[in-house]
Formats: structure tokens, sequence, C-alpha cells
């Protein structure tokens, strides 16, 4: 990527009314069969389309063809049973009912290369694609079947890498894992998480992301916020260890967060993307306020390095709030590139 502070989204955007209930978090689908088929290729384009008015420099699909980050992934896989579901704690944080894990897991056919052919073929700029993350996988299941938290994680890591691998030759020029998990698992993570990740990214040649954030503003994670108190230091017990893998580009928030930004000293060198939409409000943020985040990361992050970037997804936000925030983004990322001109 050659532009400087290249900008980009965390991945998900509000889909049209028409496919999905709006302002709501993993909606049912209004469209069936082949006109859901076609509605989400629609849904996709109008995603782009937003994202290249607003000025976004690395464009996604904006997660139009998945009602959920983790679990669409997870439909495509056999060993898994979606009728048989048990009730589990999502990140220690809120219930929610799963599908179980009742044999082998494997990856019979590709899952979102296709939807990946489609997006390379409506633009030129570079694209960004997101996955779960193995061990936001194995939190979003109950396991009947490998009985281990960490023998699971490695299967889907291999299976991850199958996808990766085609997603790439797809045309895709960033990777990106969504690990929420890693704020909350810290042993699992320093024993067997990064190493999982790196072995989903096994073999790759294109860019590589891990996306490690605070959620969603759904009420499970703002009350879940709420107990962490004047600072918020998980990033400091998974930064050490990520700054030595072969992750190339770590996403993470930063903007109306507690998270001390010296923080990201310690992932010096590391591309990353920063954190400076607030997903978590429909107050749209200024362009200067977006400008003021940045300036404070690039004490601790090299300019060539800094990825102007959302918190994380904005599926539960309006249309309108949505293309809002991705406005405030790129014109604050442009005061701060005017500044490193001058």
């Amino acid at each position: 990527m050659k532009k400087l502070l290249p900008t980009s989204t965390a991945g998900s955007l509000p889909k049209p009314t028409w496919l999905a209930q709006p302002e709501q978090l993993w909606s049912p689908w209004k469209l069936e069969d082949e006109e859901l088929v076609a509605g989400k290729l629609d849904a996709l384009r109008l995603s782009l389309f937003d994202q290249q008015q607003s000025g976004v420099d690395i464009v996604s699909d904006g997660e139009q063809t998945r009602q959920h980050f983790v679990t669409t992934f997870i439909e495509h896989l056999s060993g898994v049973d979606f009728e048989n579901r048990k009730t589990v704690k999502i990140r220690n944080r809120y219930d929610a009912s799963v599908p179980t894990v009742v044999g082998p897991v494997s990856r019979q056919k590709p899952v979102f290369v296709e939807d990946a052919k489609f997006l390379r073929q409506q633009t030129d700029k570079p694209i960004k694609w997101a996955l779960p993350g193995p061990m936001t996988m194995i939190d979003t299941l109950y396991d009947d079947h490998y009985k281990s938290r960490e023998k699971l994680a490695w299967e889907f890591a291999k299976i991850l890498n199958q996808e990766a691998k085609e997603l790439e030759a797809a045309g895709v020029d960033i990777i990106q894992f969504d690990e929420p998990a890693f704020n909350v698992f810290f042993d699992d993570v320093n024993e067997w998480g990064i190493a999982c990740l790196e072995r989903a990214i096994e073999g790759l040649k294109c860019e590589t992301a891990v996306h490690i954030c605070y959620g969603y503003g759904i009420k499970a994670n703002t009350d879940w916020k709420k107990t962490l108190g004047s600072e918020w230091r998980q990033y400091e017990e998974v930064f050490p260890k990520l700054q030595q893998s072969n992750i190339d580009i770590i996403s993470l928030e930063c903007h109306n967060s507690r998270v001390p930004i010296e923080l990201l000293e310690l992932i010096r060198g590391k591309k990353v993307m920063v954190g400076a939409i607030d997903v978590a409000t429909d107050n749209i943020e200024t362009p200067e306020e977006v400008a003021n985040t940045l300036r404070e990361a690039l004490k601790y992050v090299d300019a060539d390095k800094l990825y102007p970037c959302t918190n994380c997804g904005m599926a539960p936000l309006s249309h309108e709030v949505a293309r809002g925030k991705l406005n405030a983004l790129s014109e604050g990322a442009e005061i701060i590139r005017r500044e490193l001109s001058n």
C-alpha cells in the first residue's frame, strides 16, 4: 500500500433495509434462495460504493454476504450440527445458543472465495477480507467431539489456511482474522492462540492482519466495558508475543476507549490499524477528533505503518451514521497527511 495513512474499516457495514432488518446485529435475511444470492451481491456492490464515495482506501465487502462474522463460516463446515444447539457463555460475557461439534471438522468447499472474486472484479483498490480467528471460532461453539479447546483451534487453523490461500489467489490483498477472544483468554492466547493464528496464515504471500477489539456496541459488551476500570490494559497481555509473530498488521480499538495509547509501543515495528471511529455510538466524529486519535498514535507508530480504521464493525448502525463516520475517517486521515507533508 503506497498511500500514506491508508484508511479501511474493521469489517461489517450496515445491510440494506431490503436484505436484513436495519440497526440490528445478526438479523435474519429477508430474501430466500436465488433472490438472496443476487441480493447479497447487490448489497456488496452498494457497500463498496459507499466506501469509495467516502474515500476509503482499502475496501471490503462490508460483510454483506454474512449474517454472523463467525457462524456463517462455520455453517459451511462438516462436523458441526446446527440443529443440536447448546447454551454457552461467549467470551465470559453473555449466553448464546450455539451449534455443537459432533465429529471431525473439515471444509468441503470454499466459503467466501466466489464473493471475494466478485469484489475483486468491482474495484481496482486494495481489498481486505475478514475471517474469524481460530480462538474466536471455538468460543462460538459447544465441542462434543475434541473435548479440547486447543485441539479444535488447531483444526480450525488448518481449515482457515485453506480458505485464506484461495482468497489470496482470488486477488485479496489483506486477509484479516477477527480475534476478540484475544482480549479475554490471555493465557491461552500466549500458550497456543498466536501459534494457531500463525498456522492459519502459513504460506500466504499477501498481507495478514489480526483484529482485536472490545466488541460491537451491544449491551453485553458495553456492560462489560463498565467493569474494566479507568484503564483497559488487556492488550498489554498479548502485544509482546504478537509483536514477535508473523502477523503483519494489528487492528485495535483506540477512539473513545480507555486503552492507554502508550501500549502501542509494545508492537513497535508492526503495521497498526488504529481504530479512530467509535462504533458504539451514533455520534459522528468530527474529522479533527479522528485526527487527534491519529496524532496520539503517531507517537508510537511510524507514519508509514499507521492505517486509520474503525474500532470494530458498523453493522448495527444506521446507513446514514455509518456513512458519516466513514467520511470523518477519510477527512481526519487527510488532515494528518497534510501535516506530515509540511
